[in-house]
């Protein structure tokens, strides 16, 4: 790799990793300052004790923080929020739990901000001649659908538990009336940002700033607490630089014959298949940067790759970052799940929400 080459995958690579660290700095102080914790008190309450309604509400929350604030934001954030609700309300945990880790991965197509790997296609997109309202615009169609399919097979499997009633509401906890205004006023106001195009990184550095001055005002002592990703975002540094040469030396006409070629429906059920597949084996990530290659001839095919390695990696624990993350929360709040039930589970989700939203991008793209 020349310094040209490497320069220039520097600068594709930079605003991605600037986003990651930084967006994770603004779901941390919202955390911290009692965002979530109140998002999820007033979906209690908004449940008006019918657990159905509590389930959809808490859906409607789990997708909104999955397309504006990433799909790893939901992993780590929203499934304590979904646990203690079902703890508080004495009710079954389980469909809170997979509701998180499932749209955590199946929602975040709809915008680049809502998962690493949308951001990586933004330059192919841009080069395409569709750029981030085109993009939005190709996605919108897939993405519902992919959510579709995913409450559909979340109702199959644990409609039982999602009946009746619950008598208490979760009780609010006490926050900095401040921090809690300021964070919660920072996270309604990245949203619209992202979706109007403005550069993710750009948005997310300003809001971190932003919250980075609340704290050291109002808490001083969060700052020391604060969990940065920087081994996270070094080896995502290090895993483009790997796979950019390997693909120099003959990965990518292996990857050529694993995704064919067209943008009829078949191929790009193909397309999809191969980045599930890939993603399942190894990881989402990794997946998509290797495929990219051979698929970037047209924004069908693209999409298609960002459906397998976005919607379809529920099989394996370690396909998506955010499986690993939401399976350390719930192990910390005492839930485990038989990983058995996950993969199968797992398995028909992927088919469905996966297979619903290729349909989807076959027809409407």
């Amino acid at each position: 790799m020349n310094g040209t080459e490497l320069a220039d995958l520097v600068a594709r690579v930079a605003p991605v990793l600037i986003f990651f660290v930084a967006i994770t700095v603004v779901a941390e102080i919202a955390d911290a300052a009692g965002v979530f914790d109140v998002a999820g008190h007033w979906t209690s309450r908004a449940g008006r004790h019918r657990v159905p309604l509590l389930w959809l509400l808490f859906v409607l929350l789990a997708v909104v923080c999955t397309v504006f604030l990433s799909l790893d934001t939901t992993a780590v954030l929203l499934t304590p929020v979904g646990l203690a609700i079902a703890a508080q309300l004495g009710i079954s945990p389980l469909p809170f739990a997979m509701t998180t880790l499932w749209l955590a991965n199946t929602a975040s197509m709809l915008l680049p901000v809502s998962n690493l790997s949308n951001l990586l296609s933004l330059h192919h997109f841009d080069e395409l001649g569709v750029g981030h309202a085109g993009y939005v615009r190709l996605a919108a169609a897939p993405a519902l659908a992919a959510v579709v399919g995913t409450l559909l097979v979340l109702w199959v499997f644990h409609r039982r538990d999602l009946r009746g009633r619950y008598e208490p509401d979760a009780p609010p906890e006490p926050h900095d009336a401040v921090m809690l205004r300021v964070a919660g006023g920072v996270c309604l106001a990245v949203g619209p940002l992202f979706a109007l195009g403005l550069s993710p990184a750009w948005v997310s550095s300003v809001a971190a700033a932003v919250l980075l001055v609340l704290v050291a005002l109002r808490d001083r002592p969060l700052l020391r607490r604060l969990a940065l990703p920087w081994q996270m975002a070094l080896g995502v540094a290090v895993l483009f630089v790997v796979i950019d040469v390997a693909l120099r030396h003959g990965l990518q006409p292996v990857l050529e014959s694993l995704t064919g070629t067209g943008t009829d429906a078949a191929a790009l059920a193909r397309v999809a298949g191969s980045g599930a597949l890939t993603a399942n084996v190894a990881n989402n990530l990794p997946a998509y940067i290797a495929l990219e290659s051979v698929t970037a001839d047209a924004p069908q095919r693209l999409m298609a790759l960002l459906i397998g390695v976005n919607v379809a990696p529920l099989v394996t624990p370690w396909a998506s970052l955010a499986t690993l993350l939401w399976a350390q929360r719930c192990r910390a709040r005492g839930l485990t799940v038989n990983p058995w039930r996950l993969a199968a589970q797992g398995l028909a989700c992927a088919v469905v929400a996966g297979g619903l939203s290729v349909a989807a991008l076959a027809v409407a793209g």
